[in-house]
């Protein structure tokens, strides 16, 4: 069963869907409250397995709305929000929402979590690619800060292959343990 704030957001996008016949029509403005709906007025979302864009990678961003509209990944309120959009304003979505600052959460990590966690992410040399931080580049999201219950919900699907929009993940955390996963998602939700 959906969260309530999610059966809104799709009531919302319903209701847009006559005057959605093209990302054209609409002004990025009227797109980006859209996303609010689920993601946030403050760039904080109030369902927690619902991610943070705001301050999060363009890039990243304007990879994941193809992947959404291409089938990638797999999430029924998504994948109608990007059907009509195009290139450009996935894009301009990206962007506009990587300038907004990141939001903090106030989680902090569990402190008999944080030993275990960072051994999980050295033996992955995580920061190989999301940076020492945690706080991504371009292409690479940002883990810091993220929401703990999307982290571990978006490991946990590539690990059982449910996400498949990258291959890598899946077999990268294949060989955790839900417990190690768990305690890394409130290890980089607490950073």
């Amino acid at each position: 069963m959906y969260p309530p704030i999610r059966i809104v957001a799709y009531a919302i996008w319903a209701l847009c869907i006559p005057f959605a016949t093209g990302a054209a029509e609409e002004t990025l403005a009227e797109i980006t409250q859209i996303c609010t709906a689920c993601h946030g007025e403050s760039g904080l979302p109030e369902e927690p397995d619902v991610p943070i864009l705001w301050g999060q990678e363009s890039y990243y961003l304007y990879v994941q709305l193809k992947d959404y509209k291409a089938g990638r990944r797999s999430n029924a309120i998504m994948t109608g929000m990007v059907a009509d959009l195009d290139r450009e304003t996935m894009k301009a979505l990206g962007k506009h929402f990587s300038t907004l600052a990141w939001p903090g959460t106030g989680y902090r990590t569990p402190e008999d979590e944080a030993a275990k966690a960072r051994s999980a992410l050295t033996a992955g040399q995580c920061v190989q690619c999301h940076l020492g931080g945690y706080e991504g580049n371009s292409r690479i999201p940002r883990l810091a800060g993220q929401q703990v219950d999307y982290l571990e919900r978006t490991m946990l699907e590539f690990k059982n292959k449910v996400r498949l929009n990258s291959a890598a993940k899946g077999s990268l955390f294949a060989a955790y343990p839900d417990d190690q996963i768990t305690a890394m998602a409130r290890y980089l939700a607490g950073l």
